[in-house]
C-alpha cells in the first residue's frame, strides 16, 4: 500500500458524519444565542432588527430562526417585544464562546494573523469535539509560555 493512500480505519465512518451533520444543525442556535448575548451586553435589548444587521440577513430569516429558538427554549420573546436569552440560551452562549476563544488562541499562538484567526475560528468553535479542544487550549499553554 503506498503512503498516499488512507487505511481503511483513516476513514470517517457514519458516525463522524452524523457528528458532523449534527454540528451543522446547532451552528445557527450558538451563532444567534452569541449574538443575542454580545448585543445585551451593548445595548438594553435586543430586537429582531439588531440581529437582521448583525448577521446581514432580512427580518424574515431572523423571526424564522428566533422561533425555532424559542421553541427549543433557547430564546424568549414575544411580538413587539425584545429577544432574551434564557437561562439555557445563556449557558449555550458561555460555551460557544469559550470554545471560539480556545481555537482562535491557539491559532493566534501557532502564528496565525488575528483577522484570519478570528474568522476561522467562528467556523471551527462549531466543529470541534471537547477531547480536542482540551488538546488544543493545553498546547496554546504550552506554546505561550
Amino acid at each position: 500500500m503506498s503512503t498516499s493512500r488512507k487505511k481503511l480505519s483513516q476513514i470517517p465512518g457514519p458516525q463522524s458524519h452524523e457528528r458532523t451533520r449534527r454540528d451543522h444543525s446547532s451552528e445557527k442556535a450558538e451563532d444567534y444565542v452569541e449574538a443575542v448575548d454580545d448585543i445585551l451586553s451593548h445595548k438594553d435589548e435586543c430586537r429582531v432588527v439588531d440581529l437582521a444587521a448583525f448577521f446581514g440577513v432580512s427580518h424574515v430569516t431572523v423571526t424564522r430562526i428566533v422561533s425555532r429558538l424559542v421553541g427549543e427554549d433557547l430564546l424568549q420573546t414575544e411580538p413587539y417585544r425584545p429577544i432574551r436569552l434564557t437561562a439555557k440560551g445563556k449557558r449555550l452562549a458561555v460555551e460557544s464562546r469559550k470554545r471560539h476563544q480556545i481555537v482562535q488562541d491557539f491559532l493566534l499562538a501557532i502564528g496565525v494573523d488575528a483577522a484570519t484567526a478570528a474568522h476561522d475560528a467562528e467556523g471551527i468553535e462549531h466543529h470541534v469535539s471537547p477531547k480536542t479542544l482540551a488538546k488544543l487550549a493545553k498546547l496554546t499553554k504550552e506554546l505561550n509560555a
